[in-house]
């Protein structure tokens, strides 16, 4: 009789269960010889161990390396799905950059077609900027109006968002402005809602320094920075930037004003109050005596004709 050329599923089953069993008879015979108390039984134990332990530590070593790669694994998923997260975040929190500097520009666009005037005595005149020349150890730009426009030091220049810096150095058809971020540059500012007075100092970063903080939890950051006005260095309430914290805990000054996109610059010129000598005169405008040359008004002659009248027959 011709021999199957593959074994039947019952001889597999079979092979299957005998290997079982022996493995379990084995454990068994194991676990007894363990358990006897011996002399003969305790030294062949220990020969035992010794023979096995070392060897179990060498395979285990790759089992060990198996289980940290597996940890890393993990950590590594986590902080795959953490950046993700982050990424994600990050797109919507552009999205909402973009929306907020575009409504911002829109604003600035429509003050400027409804000629806003930015306070009582101000002024402006806008220029185009020239040349940027700025480096590593000097930022200011050229624009292209000069003493021939009226222009004079020291006067601020803005970019239809926020104060870019100031005019320092004036000929007859240009002048150079000076921005906030040169190291040159100190102006006295005002951190809202805390009202407080404080130098804005530049040092060639994009992110002027804020100096002479009296008390440093009154400011936080997003708080707003606008001109203070002091010293006459520039005018009151125009808008510098937001308070940011650089990595060092230092108290700094995020801009406005766009500084990759200077194409234009408006001068801000401050027109001073006129002096009020007298009190009388902050009130009302002190009335004139009657003027001897004009005649009275007929009622009021007719009014008094009777007084004169009577005084003349007395």
């Amino acid at each position: 009789m011709a021999t199957p050329e593959h074994p039947s599923p019952e001889f597999g089953r079979r092979v299957r269960q005998l290997f079982l069993g022996f493995v379990l008879v084995l454990l068994l015979a194991l676990v007894l010889f363990w358990r006897i108390d011996n002399p003969r039984a305790e030294q062949l134990r220990l020969r035992v161990v010794d023979l096995v332990v070392p060897q179990m530590e060498r395979l285990l070593t790759p089992v060990g390396r198996l289980s940290h790669i597996v940890e890393d694994f993990q950590s590594y998923a986590q902080l795959y799905e953490q950046n993700r997260e982050l990424r994600r975040e990050l797109q919507q929190m552009k999205a909402w950059r973009e929306t907020a500097i575009q409504l911002d520009q829109e604003n600035a666009r429509l003050q400027h077609l409804n000629n806003v005037r930015l306070g009582p005595n101000l002024s402006y005149v806008t220029s185009e900027v020239l040349v940027d020349s700025g480096g590593p150890f000097q930022q200011s730009v050229l624009i292209n109006i000069g003493s021939d426009d009226n222009v004079r030091d020291g006067w601020a220049a803005m970019d239809g968002l926020g104060l870019v810096g100031r005019v320092s150095g004036v000929g007859r058809k240009t002048a150079r402005v000076i921005l906030l971020t040169d190291r040159n540059s100190w102006i006295p500012v005002k951190v809202q809602p805390s009202n407080s007075r404080v130098m804005m100092a530049g040092d060639n970063s994009g992110l002027p320094q804020l100096r002479f903080l009296q008390n440093a939890a009154d400011v936080e950051p997003g708080d707003r920075v606008i001109t203070s006005g002091d010293g006459n260095v520039f005018p009151a309430e125009l808008l510098v930037g937001r308070v940011v914290i650089d990595s060092t805990g230092q108290f700094r000054v995020r801009p406005s004003a766009d500084f990759r996109n200077l194409d234009f610059l408006r001068l801000v010129q401050a027109f001073p109050s006129p002096p009020i000598p007298n009190q009388g005169d902050l009130v009302a405008k002190a009335i004139d005596p009657p003027d001897p040359a004009i005649p009275a008004d007929p009622a009021t002659s007719a009014d008094s004709t009777p007084s004169d009248a009577s005084g003349g027959s007395e």
